[in-house]
């Protein structure tokens, strides 16, 4: 039963402390749209998301007025496109017609983002998934909604090398594509190492081959709050730090839960996952970096940012886990440093570097994320940069990925202009020292000792 100091508390999270639904993400399973005539593939995208999401965005606005809980994006997740195109696209710019295709059908139903302009090639790339890859910065570069993947490495099957070459001069190309707007396509490009099929955040959201035809996956943030109730065991051991964190989250993840419900039942169509990350913004007041330095460090970066992280982690899982008959997704602590006025505030006095960041990744949700880099930087270096960033993951039997953004034009000491949720981001300097000799060596690292389960 749900009392009133409850409701009174989840209405001070509302009002006060930058509690949301961050999104609803509507997964639509695109495989009965394959066809080998490409205008006929595309009209067939058209129809399907436009009929099966036309009711996304005015469910979403309906139950926040009536439950008076803010959600804030209402996007689409979809079948990875180098699937859905194989059999009509027979070069890059085939791939392209498709992007805005999803493209205007996104801005037909209403929604900001849409995810699944994706390949999943851990192990090995067919033609039509290089196809796609090499598309990117074209279709990334014309279209506005857009968000695009690159799986290029897993537990079980290792890291495809030849994949993270490629991503590093994809990263590339589209920094140049879209250099005019500091970059901004590499915001909405994420490669990954065992990328979840039910992620409903952006830009690395894809509805997997294993899920139904359409699913509603809703991911709930709340940096905010967790940050407010730590305040209030100041002092207190780690006992009390870490059961508040628990119950927190706990209460975070029931309200993602009861939207997700909500918009299932309105909508008729399957609950899939609550992911309860804890996913800042550039308000002030909904920072992860923000916890962290609650907890004790002067400023995060600083020695004991990594356990401090671990123990978040950790913490928000337990007790969101309990909250929700499903939880998925990612699931935990997001550092995107343009996303983030703590982090933004921790690079500019010198305490956070690209290096702690990548120590930090091991004990997080995601990875490297929306970092701004020199635009000099060598397409090998963004690329070992990943390489590193992958290891991790699949040692770690966990999901890593890496959203850089070599902003063109720019070096250390400037700052990039994204906007909206995507903020802006210091330029962050990176090891110049080379590893094109590595990079360049052809095939896939073996996956891990401990893959080996059956």
């Amino acid at each position: 039963m749900i009392n009133m100091y409850e409701v009174s508390e989840t209405n001070e999270m509302i009002e006060h402390e930058n509690l949301d639904v961050r999104t609803i993400t509507l997964g639509i399973s695109l495989l009965d749209c394959i066809d080998s005539d490409l205008v006929a593939l595309n009209e067939k995208i058209y129809e399907k998301i436009t009929r099966v999401a036309k009711d996304l965005v005015s469910t979403g606005r309906d139950i926040e007025k009536e439950f008076g809980i803010p959600i804030v994006n209402k996007r689409i997740s979809i079948t990875p496109i180098s699937l859905v195109g194989s059999a009509a696209c027979r070069c890059p710019e085939d791939f392209v017609t498709i992007a805005r295709t999803l493209d205007r059908a996104a801005q037909t139903v209403g929604v900001n983002f849409i995810g699944g302009y994706s390949a999943l090639v851990s192990k090995g790339m067919t033609k039509s998934e290089e196809y796609l890859i090499r598309s990117i910065p074209q279709a990334l570069a014309e279209t506005e909604r857009i968000c695009s993947s690159v799986n290029v490495g897993s537990t079980r099957t290792g890291i495809n090398m030849d994949a993270v070459r490629l991503c590093g001069e994809i990263v590339k190309a589209t920094a140049e594509a879209t250099k005019d707007r500091d970059s901004l396509g590499c915001a909405k490009l994420v490669v990954f190492c065992n990328a979840p099929d039910d992620n409903p955040f952006m830009a690395g959201a894809f509805l997997g081959v294993t899920e139904a035809d359409a699913v509603i996956n809703v991911g709930v943030s709340g940096p905010g709050v967790v940050k407010k109730a730590l305040e209030k065991v100041r002092g207190k051991g780690f006992e009390e730090l870490c059961e508040t964190i628990k119950k927190t989250a706990f209460k975070v993840t029931r309200v993602g839960q009861l939207v997700a419900g909500e918009a299932s039942k309105r909508m008729g169509i399957p609950f899939g996952i609550v992911d309860l990350s804890l996913a800042p913004t550039p308000a002030i007041g909904d920072s992860v970096a923000e916890i962290l330095e609650e907890i004790g460090l002067e400023r995060v970066g600083a020695p004991g940012t990594t356990a401090a992280l671990a123990m978040l982690n950790d913490q928000v899982k337990k007790g969101g886990v309990m909250a929700s008959s499903y939880v998925g997704g990612l699931s935990g602590a997001f550092i995107p440093v343009s996303e983030d006025q703590g982090m933004i505030d921790a690079v500019n006095v010198g305490s956070l570097t690209l290096e702690k960041l990548e120590a930090m990744t091991c004990v997080c949700s995601v990875g490297l994320d929306m970092i701004a880099i020199p635009g000099k930087t060598k397409a090998s270096t963004i690329a070992g940069i990943i390489a590193d960033e992958m290891a991790i993951g699949m040692v770690n039997q966990k999901t890593t990925a890496v959203r850089l953004i070599p902003v063109i034009g720019k070096d250390v000491g400037e700052t990039a202009e994204f906007g909206g949720l995507l903020g802006y981001a210091p330029i962050i300097p990176v090891n110049e020292f080379g590893c094109d000799t590595f990079i360049s060596r052809k095939g896939r690292i073996p996956a891990p000792i401990h893959s080996f389960k059956n």
